[in-house]
């Protein structure tokens, strides 16, 4: 589902397959972890993600929130396809930082 690699100024996230509800648990023991590490840019890469569903477009505003308490910034890099067009729909350009 996911794994993660940080440098001094950034975690980057590497997401693949299927982003749905099925995924919360694991997910949300990734934003506690995400936690611990104070004012990091947090680098959703989604651009080996097939499939997100509204579950999955809904922990990424959780993401959202968890970062804006520990003063992190959250960027949504590489969507493509249905994902893409799911991100664009929910009008997610307004509330994450986007990157191709």
């Amino acid at each position: 589902m996911y794994k993660t690699q940080q440098n001094e100024t950034a975690v980057i996230i590497e997401m693949s397959e299927r982003f749905t509800f099925s995924d919360h648990t694991v997910f949300r023991k990734l934003i506690d972890e995400l936690s611990s590490l104070n004012s990091l840019t947090r680098i959703f890469d989604l651009s080996g993600i097939e499939f997100v569903d509204s579950a999955g477009l809904g922990m990424l505003l959780l993401a959202r929130d968890e970062a804006e308490k520990n003063h992190a910034t959250i960027v949504l890099r590489g969507a493509k396809g249905q994902v893409k067009r799911m991100l664009e729909v929910a009008r997610f350009d307004t509330l994450f930082q986007m990157e191709d």
